[in-house]
C-alpha cells in the first residue's frame, strides 16, 4: 500500500459500498449509506487525534480521562461531499463546516473554482477534506493548495471511492496529505470507454456519479 494511503478492511464498509454501487440503491439509501459510511471512516481517520488529559467524576470516584485537543475543519467539496458531512459530524460534533465548490470542465477534466466559503487563517486547524470520489484528483489537489495557503496544520482526504490515478496525481503535488478511502478501483475510463458511450475520467467500476445518485438528478 502507498505511504499515506489508508483503506479501509472493515467488512462493514465492504459491505456497504457493495450496496452503494448497485444501480437499483435508490437516492434515499444511497444518501444514507454515504453517511453511515463517512461516520466509520471518520474513526479511522481521527485515530492520531491529540488529547489532553482531564479530571472526571464518576459515580464512585475522582479520575482521569484524555479528551479531544484539537480544531477541527470539514471541508466538503460541493455537492457530493455534502453527504458525508453528518457522518463526520456524528464523531466530531464540534467540527466547523466550511465548503469549497468546484465543477468539472468534461473537456479538460479540469476542477474550476465557483464557491469558496473557508476562513482566511486556518493555522490552528486539522482539515478533513471530504469528496465520495477521488477520480483524477483534480478537486483535491485544488483543495489542498488552498488550505495550504491558508496554514492549515494537517489536511486528509476522507473518500469513499478512489483510482489508482487520483491517488498519484494528488500525491505527486502532496505527498503529505493523508488518503482515506473505503476502495480503491481499477481504474479511471478513458477515451475509448468514451467510444462505447461511457464518461471519461470516472472512476471503473465504480458507482456512477456521487452527486447525482444522492440527489436524484442523474
Amino acid at each position: 500500500m502507498a505511504q499515506n494511503l489508508f483503506v479501509s478492511e472493515h467488512p462493514l464498509v465492504g459491505h456497504k459500498i457493495t450496496q452503494l454501487r448497485d444501480v437499483h440503491t435508490d437516492c434515499r439509501r444511497f444518501r444514507s449509506i454515504v453517511q453511515e459510511l463517512a461516520m466509520l471512516l471518520a474513526y479511522e481517520a481521527t485515530r492520531d487525534m491529540p488529547t489532553r488529559t482531564v479530571p472526571v467524576q464518576t459515580p464512585l470516584t475522582t479520575t482521569q480521562g484524555p479528551v479531544v485537543d484539537a480544531q477541527v475543519g470539514l471541508v466538503p467539496i460541493l455537492r457530493a461531499g455534502l453527504g458525508m458531512v453528518d457522518g463526520m459530524l456524528h464523531l466530531l460534533p464540534k467540527a466547523e463546516v466550511w465548503h469549497l465548490g468546484f465543477y468539472r470542465d468534461e473537456q479538460t477534466l479540469q476542477p474550476v473554482i465557483y464557491y469558496n466559503k473557508l476562513p482566511e487563517d486556518l493555522s490552528s486547524h486539522r482539515c478533513f477534506i471530504l469528496d465520495p470520489m477521488l477520480a483524477t484528483g483534480g478537486s483535491a489537489i485544488a483543495a489542498t493548495e488552498i488550505l495550504k495557503a491558508r496554514r492549515v496544520s494537517q489536511i486528509k482526504f476522507v473518500g469513499l471511492l478512489a483510482a489508482p490515478e487520483g491517488i498519484a496525481a494528488l500525491h505527486a503535488r502532496h505527498p503529505d496529505v493523508v488518503v482515506h478511502v473505503a476502495a480503491v478501483d481499477e481504474r479511471l475510463t478513458t477515451e475509448e470507454d468514451a467510444q462505447q458511450g461511457l464518461p471519461p475520467g470516472f472512476i471503473w467500476p465504480g458507482l456512477g456519479d456521487a452527486g447525482d445518485r444522492q440527489f436524484g438528478t442523474g
